[in-house]
This record gives structure tokens, C-alpha cells and sequence, in this order.
């Protein structure tokens, strides 16, 4: 019987919140920060904590990041060779390096650049490498057959960026989300990161309505914004029911 892994993306979406989602299932956080180390990336640590999000129990995981390093500008090829010469799991670099080279022809797209000549925060950041490769670790400890997803709730607006006042959701961020079923309610603040639509555009095999499941784990990612809606992210873990 196959394990089922469904996102229910009605509150937000980015790479903390999914990480949190995850760990919030039962990904034990020692051995996630075990396989992370194993990345020899220095400057950053992870504060993973239960807390309560509009009045909801969820995890709630924080990127630190020392400041008083010198980080080096890195390109997609850069990242692959820290992924290739990592010893984490096989599962865990393949995933990890689908969703770094969505994002970067993503991104090369927008700007109008070839791959190889983008250097830009969303690829570069350690926050974001280490949301991407420790969500790609979880998957991968958690052992999934078939991963899911709703569709996309979208916020609106504009947000200020290094280049200036861009629309929501960001140019990179539709880019990722080709071809997904996406909605907007009106809710003026990012509620997609770049980051948050690579993961899940990656590992997804569909964007639907849950699919029939026995419900064995409930997960909750917490985010950061206070919002007309809980800003949470959901995840089950099931069993397919076949009829």
C-alpha cells in the first residue's frame, strides 16, 4: 500500500515552512541537523521549536546565519558541487539538485541571462540552501511513495526586492509555478517564496484535491507573518485507499 505524502497549501508556502511541516511529522531534528553537517557549509544553525501559531501547534524552524562571516557569491554550479561532494544520501542530492536547477532557470529566464551568469540571493543564501537540502533530507528520512499537493494560494500586492518594487507573487515565483493550479483571495502579502514553490513544484506529482488516504501523521509549519489567515503550512501522511 502506498505511503502518501499531501501538502495543503492554504496558508503559505516557503522553504522554512516546509521544513517545519516536516520535522513536525516526526523527522527527528538531531539526525536532520546530523545530515545537514554533512554539507561542510559553515555560518549557519537551526532553531527548531514547538510553538503556538494562532493558536495552533506547530513547528517553527530559523535559519541563523553568523554575520560576521564573509560569504562567498555562488552560482548553481557552485551549490551542485557542495551537494555532489556531500555525504548525504543519494535521494536526498537528487532531489535537492532538481529543485536548485528549477529555481536557476527560473531565474535566468526573468533576468534574462544564461544560467551559468546568475549569482542571485535566492540560490546564493545559505537560509535558502539550507531550506532546500534539509527539506530534500526529510523526504527522503521519511520514506514516501507519492507526493501531493493542493493548489497554490497566492498572495497579491507588491514588495520591495534589490531591484526595486516588484509585484506579488515575484516574477521568479510564477516562473516555478508554470503549468500549477494557482488561486488568489485577496491577501496582500507574499504568502509563495520563490524557494517554498521550487520545493514543491519538484517533488510533487500532481496538484488535486486530497486524494483518498487513511491519515496516520498531521504536520504543522509555522510561519512568521500575522495574517487575515493562519499562516501555517499542513501536511499528512497516509496510506492510499484503493477502492
Amino acid at each position: 500500500m502506498n505511503k502518501i505524502l499531501y501538502f495543503d497549501c492554504l496558508g503559505g508556502l516557503s522553504g522554512d515552512m516546509t521544513l517545519g511541516a516536516l520535522v513536525d511529522l516526526g523527522v527527528d531534528k538531531d539526525i536532520l541537523i546530523g545530515e545537514l553537517d554533512k554539507l561542510g557549509v559553515e555560518g549557519f544553525c537551526l532553531d527548531i521549536n514547538k510553538k503556538r501559531k494562532d493558536g495552533i501547534s506547530a513547528t517553527d524552524v530559523y535559519v541563523h546565519i553568523d554575520e560576521n562571516l564573509v560569504y562567498p557569491k555562488r552560482n548553481l554550479n557552485d551549490i551542485i558541487n557542495i551537494i555532489n561532494d556531500s555525504s548525504i544520501s543519494v535521494r536526498a542530492k537528487e532531489i535537492s539538485k532538481s529543485i536548485f536547477i528549477l529555481v536557476a532557470e527560473c531565474e535566468a529566464k526573468v533576468h534574462g541571462q544564461p544560467i551559468e551568469d546568475i549569482f542571485f540571493h535566492e540560490i546564493g543564501a545559505l537560509d535558502s540552501m539550507v531550506d532546500i537540502i534539509g527539506a530534500s533530507i526529510c523526504i527522503d528520512l521519511l520514506d514516501i511513495d507519492k507526493i501531493y499537493a493542493s493548489p497554490i494560494h497566492l498572495g497579491t500586492g507588491f514588495i520591495e526586492c534589490a531591484n526595486g518594487i516588484i509585484p506579488i507573487p515575484a516574477p521568479a515565483t510564477m516562473e516555478v509555478l508554470r503549468d500549477v493550479p494557482v488561486y488568489q483571495t485577496n491577501i496582500k502579502t507574499e504568502l509563495v517564496t520563490p524557494t517554498g514553490a521550487a520545493i514543491i513544484k519538484t517533488i510533487a506529482e500532481d496538484f488535486i484535491s486530497m486524494p483518498k488516504m487513511t491519515i496516520r501523521k498531521i504536520g504543522y509549519g509555522s510561519g512568521k507573518k500575522k495574517l487575515p489567515i493562519k499562516n501555517l503550512l499542513r501536511v499528512f501522511i497516509g496510506e492510499e485507499v484503493v477502492n
